[in-house]
């Protein structure tokens, strides 16, 4: 079940990073595309065709792609605040401590993060930084056939702590037309007070553009499907986001000390997400390679979600064996893996080298599924190589940083000249002279 490479096939192979229109859609779902539409198109054009209707037509738009993607559209789409406070006291007492538990952690952890205004007279009067909250945003929690409410608890959270003092949450209903139990029980018990029930690119331009049921927000957080993903990079700009969330991933450098077992349930616990996730084992033992992949398919027919798993480990997983742990780590970094793992036997001296992870694990007690729900740091990471160069979600992305200028005269006097300067030599006579004026 899983997959043997070396490392040039690799770097061809599962190792390879697809931009999202380059992900290919199942036929089924080509299928119901050409059924809605009346015509083949691309999953960027019906992002495009949905956003263009819902910010022309708002509401009703709205509704009724509700109703053709969804299946079913609520007569509010603001859930109540009775229907949330029920949730959060029905909910099995064990699923409430366990979230009060992360919800608290994911607080504390976000609390230590220094974000600070400052101000400094070292340049000349007064020079520094205004930190602001952003006013409004809105977080997409997906509830398909994985209701995450751990998301609400990794969204919300670091808004609270940076202070925001609107935030909206939006999620798909489910199946069965109702929006999941557990997801209303974390809004609740974070006194969200704005949760709207819908989702897919509609939802996306609802938050982006704004409805007569729904004011429009600042910035979109938060992971979904290609359609959710392709729907936030066309409305950057009208709003800010987050990042482009692509499928979920996590890769494993081992060593011979690690156990076998572990690992292998560490890896099946990332390619359970869905039929795209990623799972990737680095290791220079061979040996270590096939005990795991005993020990991956005697738990794979223990899951619920078989089907799924032998999907993903057949498509996007595999272990590739190489030469020592140093080329695991240069694989790694051009990876820039969403989930780094570190079951070695020295984890601290591997952490040294690693430039590009979203998140990284050090030692088998410290394992990835703990990191999803109550480690602390937000469980929402960088995905498709974008850890090259972004962040985790944390308090900074709700926050904006302002500029303070507040120069002396006797400053002005003295950089004004190199001010006209700059701006003769950019052609820009007007930004001469009201520099120049000033001497």
């Amino acid at each position: 079940m899983l997959k043997l490479y070396d490392p040039p096939t690799a770097r061809q192979t599962i190792l390879q990073r697809r931009l999202p229109d380059d992900i290919t859609v199942p036929p089924a779902v080509q299928e119901r595309i050409r059924h809605i539409f009346g015509e083949s198109l691309t999953p960027a054009q019906v992002v495009d065709c949905i956003l263009r209707d819902v910010r022309q037509r708002g509401d009703r738009a709205l509704r009724e792609w509700s109703l053709k993607l969804d299946g079913s559209a609520p007569q509010s789409f603001l859930v109540p605040p009775a229907e949330k406070a029920a949730a959060l006291a029905n909910i099995p007492v064990e699923l409430r401590q366990a979230l009060e538990l992360a919800a608290e952690r994911i607080r504390q952890f976000h609390k230590v993060q220094p974000v600070t205004s400052w101000i400094t007279q070292a340049l000349g009067g007064t020079l520094g930084q205004i930190v602001r909250p952003i006013h409004r945003v809105g977080l997409y929690v997906p509830a398909g056939t994985a209701p995450l409410p751990s998301t609400v608890l990794m969204s919300a959270i670091p808004a609270q702590v940076a202070g925001v003092s609107e935030i909206v949450l939006v999620t798909p209903l489910q199946s069965d037309g109702r929006t999941d139990t557990s997801i209303l029980a974390a809004a609740a018990l974070l006194g969200l007070e704005e949760v709207y029930t819908m989702g897919g690119a509609q939802a996306i331009a609802a938050l982006a553009f704004g409805t007569a049921s729904i004011q429009r927000v600042d910035k979109i957080f938060g992971p979904g499907n290609l359609f959710v993903t392709l729907a936030k990079r066309q409305v950057f700009g009208v709003v800010g986001i987050d990042n482009l969330a692509g499928p979920t991933e996590t890769m494993i450098i081992a060593d011979d000390t690690a156990r076998p077992e572990w690992v292998a349930a560490d890896l099946l616990a990332q390619a359970e997400h869905d039929v795209l996730a990623s799972a990737i084992l680095l290791t220079p033992s061979k040996a270590l390679i096939e005990k795991i992949e005993v020990e991956v398919g005697r738990q794979l027919v223990q899951r619920r979600r078989a089907e799924i798993l032998a999907s993903s480990l057949a498509n996007s997983c595999g272990a590739v064996l190489t030469r020592d742990l140093d080329e695991a780590v240069e694989l790694a970094n051009a990876y820039a893996a969403e989930h780094l793992c570190l079951s070695v036997a020295e984890p601290w001296r591997l952490v040294e080298k690693i430039h590009a992870a979203g998140g990284v694990f050090l030692g088998e007690h410290s394992f990835e599924v703990l990191g999803d729900y109550v480690a602390g740091p937000s469980h929402v990471m960088p995905t498709g190589g974008s850890a090259r160069f972004s962040s985790p979600l944390n308090v900074l992305d709700f926050v904006h940083i302002i500029s303070l200028v507040a120069l002396d005269p006797g400053t002005t006097r003295q950089i004004a000249d190199a001010a006209a300067t700059i701006a003769k030599a950019e052609r820009l006579d007007g930004h001469a002279y009201a520099a120049e004026v000033r001497r």
